[in-house]
């Protein structure tokens, strides 16, 4: 694994962009993002899985010039399209137009249709919580997790986030409708470990903990059991009727064909409903009681979400950021 500095990082994904057709300001953005999903520890959704990005890119399904545009507007609500292009830039302008939403309104929300993934969806959690919002979005995926009784993928692991701000550190939620995610069980199965508890099904239909029996029978367990299925399915459906988009049943099965997906993307401004003051005593109060309980095993202690991120955060950045050799090489040759 290499240590890149996170200056480098950036810039040599945006000179690969540009080659791939982007403009200038926006390669750079786009750069940006990976990096920084990379240096806040996604490893498997940022620099290591920008080779994936590329594929979709040649292969036609993300349009490197098409940018998302507002089709109605209904108040506190619009509705957008993406004209399916690139999947984290189309997040980012949409939850910063749902954030200026709710400096108006006290709500903002915008519906993102036709467009293409997102990449780590906590980005864009926290971007509202740094901007001093309560972010609450999700995305609809691909058909890549069976329902509850079911033996076929058919609905989507449709991540949901949840971004809380707080001066000292925003509370970031950000969480995929299966136990473990698909990212997380590369990462398992990179490192040769197997996970902690059960975490779907292997080709024979026992529960087990090896990743890579998971990963080949494409039968991850949805958190919760019924309950995370259920969730994953009124994500998706909400989704679909905001954006009048597709849902999970119509999109491709196939990772790299993965298009035209549906996205939701809320803002809300506690500013509206009391003093900032008081939101971050509340904010604060929270925190400390969790980090007030009894750790179930010692020398551990319990951590809010987004606790790990910024000690990640300062961790490579100080470091530079972890990179497979191979993925670098790939992006280098470009």
């Amino acid at each position: 694994m290499n240590r890149i500095p996170f200056d480098e990082v950036k810039k040599t994904l945006a000179g690969a962009l540009e080659k791939l057709g982007f403009a200038p300001e926006r390669a750079e953005t786009c750069a940006q993002l990976f990096a920084e999903t990379t240096r806040d520890g996604v490893y498997t959704h940022g620099v290591n899985r920008f080779m994936r990005f590329v594929e979709t890119i040649r292969n036609g399904r993300v349009n490197p010039a098409a940018e998302p545009e507002v089709v109605n507007r209904y108040g506190a609500l619009e509705r957008w399209d993406g004209h399916r292009g690139p999947g984290n830039l189309a997040a980012l302008k949409a939850m910063e137009r749902a954030i200026a939403l709710g400096r108006e309104h006290g709500v903002g929300c915008v519906a993102l249709g036709n467009t293409n993934h997102w990449m780590r969806g906590g980005t864009y959690g926290w971007q509202a919580a740094e901007a001093g919002m309560i972010g609450i979005c999700w995305t609809n995926t691909m058909p890549n997790l069976p329902p509850w009784g079911g033996a076929e993928r058919v609905i989507g692991n449709n991540p949901l986030i949840f971004g809380v701000p707080r001066a000292s550190g925003p509370v970031v939620l950000d969480m995929a409708m299966s136990q473990f995610s698909y990212g997380a069980l590369e990462s398992y199965r990179k490192r040769g470990e197997m996970l902690p508890v059960d975490g779907g099904f292997d080709a024979a239909g026992n529960l087990t903990r090896d990743p890579g029996a998971i990963e080949e029978s494409w039968r991850p367990l949805p958190m919760g059991y019924w309950k995370g299925s259920g969730l994953a399915v009124v994500l998706d459906m909400v989704a679909a009727m905001m954006t009048l988009g597709q849902a999970t049943w119509q999109i491709s099965s196939v990772a790299v064909h993965e298009t035209a997906i549906s996205q939701m993307f809320l803002a809300l401004n506690p500013a509206a409903v009391g003093s900032p003051q008081e939101a971050e005593r509340i904010a604060d109060a929270v925190v400390d009681s969790l980090h007030k309980c009894k750790p179930a095993k010692a020398g551990s202690r319990v951590r809010y979400p987004g606790e790990e991120t910024l000690r990640l955060r300062e961790e490579n950045t100080r470091l530079g950021l972890p990179v497979e050799a191979e993925v670098w090489a790939e992006i280098l040759a470009i």
